[in-house]
């Protein structure tokens, strides 16, 4: 069980993540989108996509920082084990709340305005579940192991980390993991679980450059209605409108 759980498993969803962005870019270009609902309401939008956003940044950073990057380094440059440790809580705790609560709204969103419901496909709905679930993991690992200690002492950059580099580096030792508390276990797990759903839902975006967005000029949406003979002509959409 333990070689299936952290080795078997892992590859199997890493496998299913490579190869299913390979199958969805071949034969689902068109696809290949956020399948944008903000013309159906735009308020929640507003709120939530920014705090999810910029919340699973901060999540994304602390685990690059927190998995790939061993203690050697970081005490090389002069950060000992109590700043690391007080940066990691703090930072992990603020992105996991953010990420969480903006997940929350779109959620919420998604459910309750309809047109944006119609538009959310089976496999989105099983990814928002998954992904909360990660969250929610991800935030009690950093309360009870961190902060409220619960369950004896574990240092996760001696485990997990380890266990995590070796597997990149396709030599997993799967001890590291059967030691580890169930919480970064379940944690690991759904993570894995997540890579596998990723090709089949919005989540594809992640992967494309949007470079452009950054400097192309704003969509101007034109009315269909006929105008009567001598009234004015339509003003050009990026011209001033009124004082």
């Amino acid at each position: 069980m333990s070689l299936f759980l952290w080795v078997i498993f892992p590859y199997l969803c890493l496998a299913v993540f490579v190869v299913g962005h390979a199958w969805r870019y071949r034969y689902d270009a068109f696809g290949w989108t956020t399948r944008s609902s903000q013309l159906y309401e735009d308020r929640l939008l507003r709120l939530g996509s920014p705090l999810f956003h910029f919340g699973m940044l901060g999540v994304v950073g602390g685990h690059v920082i927190g998995l790939l990057i061993p203690r050697s380094w970081t005490d090389a440059v002069g950060i000992d084990e109590h700043r690391y440790h007080l940066g990691a809580v703090i930072g992990g705790l603020i992105a996991g709340v953010m990420a969480l609560v903006g997940l929350a709204i779109l959620v919420y969103r998604r459910r309750t305005v309809g047109p944006v419901f119609s538009a959310t496909t089976a496999m989105d709905k099983v990814m928002y579940l998954v992904l909360t679930v990660v969250i929610t993991l991800g935030m009690w690992n950093t309360i009870a192991g961190s902060t409220l200690n619960l369950g004896g002492e574990y240092d996760y950059r001696e485990g997990v980390s380890v266990w995590y580099r070796s597997f990149l580096a396709f030599q997993p030792d799967a001890s590291l993991m059967t030691q580890a508390p169930i919480g970064f276990k379940l944690h690991a797990l759904a993570a894995f679980a997540l890579f596998a759903l990723w090709p089949f839902t919005r989540l594809v975006h992640v992967f494309s450059a949007p470079v452009g967005y950054l400097t192309r000029p704003y969509i101007v949406y034109r009315s269909r209605d006929v105008r009567p003979l001598g009234t004015s002509a339509a003003r050009r959409g990026w011209e001033r409108v009124g004082s």
